[in-house]
Order: C-alpha cells, then sequence, then structure tokens
C-alpha cells in the first residue's frame, strides 16, 4: 500500500512507479560520482571516467531519466598488460530528474565527465474556476496566488465575482 493512492492526491501515481524503479535499480558504484549545488537553482553531476575519451561517452534525456552511458573499444590484441587495475569496462549510470529540471551542458576534462543542470522555477499560475448551477449563469471564484499560498487567507480571503 503506498501513500501515493490517497484519492486526495490526483495525478501523483507515476511517483509510485518512479519510486518502484529506484528500489531495483542496481546500487553499483562504478563510475564514482559527485553531485554539487553550483547555484540556487543548479547542479552539476561529475563523474570519474578516466580512460575514457569524448567518442566512448554519451549523455541521454530518456523522459525524466539523464542516462550516461560508457563504452570503450576493445584493444586487447595490441596491448599485453602485467597488472590491469584501471577498470575499462562499460557502464550505465541514470539519474531520474524532477520535472522542471533540464540539461545545459556537458564537458569532459581531465577524466572528469561534468553534468550541469538547471531547475527553472515556473512562475505561479491563477486561473479562474467558474462555478454554475443548473438554470443559473456561473459565479466565479478568483483567488490569487498570495491567498494560494496561505491556506487561512485561501480560506477567508476568496474574492466572490457574480
Amino acid at each position: 500500500m503506498s501513500a501515493f493512492n490517497s484519492p486526495l492526491l490526483l495525478g501523483f501515481d507515476h511517483f509510485d512507479r518512479l519510486l518502484d524503479r529506484m528500489s531495483k535499480s542496481s546500487p553499483e558504484g562504478y563510475p564514482p560520482y559527485n553531485i554539487e549545488q553550483i547555484s540556487e537553482n543548479g547542479l552539476r553531476i561529475t563523474l570519474a571516467v578516466a580512460g575514457f575519451s569524448w567518442d566512448d561517452l554519451s549523455v541521454a534525456l530518456e523522459d525524466n531519466q539523464l542516462v550516461i552511458r560508457g563504452r570503450q573499444s576493445e584493444d586487447e590484441g595490441e596491448r599485453i598488460f602485467i597488472h590491469r587495475g584501471i577498470a575499462s569496462r562499460q557502464f550505465q549510470r541514470a539519474f531520474l530528474l524532477a520535472d522542471g529540471m533540464e540539461v545545459t551542458g556537458a564537458s569532459l576534462d581531465n577524466g572528469l565527465l561534468h553534468i550541469d543542470l538547471i531547475r527553472r522555477v515556473p512562475e505561479p499560475k491563477v486561473r479562474t474556476i467558474p462555478i454554475g448551477r443548473a438554470g443559473e449563469a456561473a459565479h466565479t471564484i478568483t483567488v490569487s496566488a498570495d491567498e494560494a499560498s496561505s491556506a487561512s487567507r485561501a480560506r477567508t480571503g476568496h474574492k466572490r465575482e457574480v
């Protein structure tokens, strides 16, 4: 039973699927990564991808998921290793992005892949919904953005237009 099954939470069923997908995801630690806040609404994901070139990496948005893949070309026949401690395996790392998150760029610098994201803050929207009764003209209730942000003011501060 999920908290998102409440009849008061309309349209949030996708969170159930998202949480289910997150719980089934692999906790593998390769490649290691950092997530840092670079501004009030900006984030940077940094992955350590030593040995990978631009051609070996791909960054894609698939629905609301940021997917980073790495695959090095096979050159096993050309090199003979005495010791092999640097991983050269393929990887896929995925991050679920909230609504409003946008990827602004990606760069590769000294074995670190940086992916910059920004959260676009939407402007508050106010919409007027007509209220009608059978056989009568519709009444309109207008709620300002300030009133909607405070439950007590919204409860007592409605303007009624006829």
